[in-house]
C-alpha cells in the first residue's frame, strides 16, 4: 500500500488524492491576488476541502517565472496566520507547505502543517533535507534547475525522461540516507522545461514510478496547456482535465490543482473505468 503518515494520520495513495492549491502570494501566474482578505482565504480552503481534497498547499512565495522574490521572513508572515487559522478552523485538515526555504517549511510544520512541498528538491537550501528529517513530516521532492527566475534559461537535456528520473533518484537517496521516510517525487511540469519537454515527461510518466514513490503530477492551468491552445491560463480548465487524466492512467497519485471538484470528478470517472469488467 502505496501511503504517508500526515501527524499520525495514516493516508492511503492507492487512490489517487487531490492536493488544492491556495496561493497566498500577490503574483502567482493564475489566482495571485485572490486569496489575501482572511475569509475569502477560509471560504476557498472550506470550498476544496467539501469539494473533496485531502490535501490544502499553502504557499506565500510565486514560482511565477520572473516573480519577485521576497525574504524568508516576509514569506512566514504571509503563511504561519494562514495556517494557524486553517487549523483552528478545521483541527483534522492535513496542510502542505510550499516552500523551499528549511526555515520557512520548520516555521509552517510548527503552525500546523502536516507535509513540505519543496520545488526545488533540497537544492535551494542545505538545510532543507536534515530540517525534513528532524521534523520526520512527508516531503514532495520536486525536480527543477535553478531558481524560479532562471529556470526558463536552464532547459538543455539529451534526455529529459532520463535525466529527470535520475536527478530525482539521487535526491531520494540522499532523503533515505538522512531519515525521511515518506517521499512524493514531482517530475516539476513547467520547472525548467519547455512546452514541449513537458508533454514528452507526461507521455512518458509512466518511467516515473520506477522511483517507487507516489508521484504528484502539477499541471494545473500551466502554460503548456493555454500556449499550446492559444488561450489564457483562466480558460485551461478543460486542458487541465485532460493532461490530469493522462496523468492518472500513468501512475498519478497526487493532482495538484486549483480547480478542486474538476479534478475529484476526474478521478472517479477514472476509478470507474479502472474497475469495469
Amino acid at each position: 500500500m502505496k501511503s504517508i503518515n500526515c501527524r499520525g494520520k495514516l493516508i492511503n495513495l492507492d487512490m489517487p488524492r487531490v492536493m488544492g492549491v491556495l496561493n497566498i502570494t500577490p503574483d502567482s501566474f493564475y489566482d495571485g491576488g485572490k486569496y489575501r482578505n482572511v475569509d475569502m482565504i477560509l471560504a476557498q480552503a472550506k470550498k476544496m476541502l467539501e469539494d473533496g481534497a485531502t490535501f490544502i498547499d499553502v504557499g506565500g512565495y510565486s514560482s511565477r517565472p520572473g516573480a519577485k522574490d521576497i525574504s524568508p521572513e516576509e514569506e512566514k508572515c504571509r503563511i504561519v496566520p494562514i495556517i494557524q487559522l486553517l487549523v483552528a478552523e478545521n483541527p483534522e485538515i492535513c496542510i502542505s507547505v510550499d516552500t523551499f526555504r528549511a526555515g520557512v517549511a520548520r516555521a509552517g510544520i510548527e503552525a500546523g502543517a502536516a507535509i513540505i512541498n519543496d520545488i526545488s528538491g533540497g537544492m535551494l537550501d542545505k538545510n532543507m533535507l536534515p530540517t525534513v528529517a528532524s521534523l520526520k513530516v512527508p516531503y514532495v521532492l520536486m525536480h527543477m534547475r535553478g531558481t524560479p527566475r532562471t529556470m526558463k534559461t536552464l532547459v538543455e537535456y539529451d534526455d529529459v525522461v532520463r535525466e529527470v528520473v535520475l536527478w530525482l533518484s539521487e535526491r531520494i537517496s540522499m532523503a533515505r540516507e538522512l531519515g525521511i521516510d515518506d517521499i512524493i517525487a514531482d517530475p516539476g511540469f513547467g520547472f525548467a522545461k519547455t512546452v514541449a519537454q513537458n508533454f514528452e515527461m507526461l507521455n512518458k510518466m509512466e518511467v516515473f514510478q520506477s522511483l517507487d514513490v507516489p508521484l504528484l503530477a502539477g499541471l494545473s492551468r500551466k502554460s503548456t496547456i493555454y500556449k499550446t491552445l492559444g488561450i489564457t491560463a483562466d480558460e485551461a480548465l478543460n486542458g487541465t482535465t485532460v493532461l490530469n487524466t493522462l496523468a492518472l492512467q500513468k501512475g498519478a497519485s497526487i493532482l495538484r490543482v486549483h480547480d478542486v471538484k474538476e479534478a475529484m470528478e476526474t478521478i472517479k470517472l477514472m476509478e470507474k473505468v479502472n474497475t469495469a469488467p
